[in-house]
Order: C-alpha cells, then structure tokens, then sequence
C-alpha cells in the first residue's frame, strides 16, 4: 500500500492507496464481468430470435424441407438401383 498525506480540514492524515498489482487485477475482473455480461446480453439475443422463428413457423417449413430431401434421397436411391438392375 502506498501512503501518502491527504489535507483534511486543518490536519494532514495519511491515506493508503491500492498497489499497480492489485488495480491491474481488479481491472482484470471488471473485464471478465463485462464479457460475461456481453454473452448473457447475446444469449437473450439468440433466445429471443428462436422463439420469433417458432411463432413464424419458420420451423415447420424446415422441417418440411427436410422430409422432401430424405424423400428425394430414398427416390434417387431407388432410380439407382433400378438402373443397376438392367
């Protein structure tokens, strides 16, 4: 701790000021709070976004998309093996 004089009223007194150390780790957690802060501000981003997409049914017609494609894989599959056949 580093001292030095403060004037109060008419007396001086000594007052203790923090190391460059500990400041430095101080700030270092201030740091890490505020990305924590960020990534839980952006999680409620994301949050908020999936539940916009499910009220749109936006979901739905993905998932509809992605029976077409495993159906037209199966089709393709089938073509192939017939080709095969003859």
């Amino acid at each position: 701790m580093m001292r030095y004089l403060e004037e109060c009223g008419k007396q001086w007194r000594l007052k203790q000021e923090k190391l460059r150390w500990q400041k430095q780790k101080e700030e270092v957690k201030k740091e890490k709070e505020g990305k924590k802060q960020e990534e839980r501000e952006v999680k409620k981003e994301e949050q908020k976004m999936i539940i916009m997409i499910k009220e749109s049914g936006m979901i739905n017609v993905k998932k509809v998309v992605e029976k077409w494609e495993i159906w037209d894989e199966e089709k393709e599959v089938v073509r192939l093996e017939e080709k095969a056949k003859n």
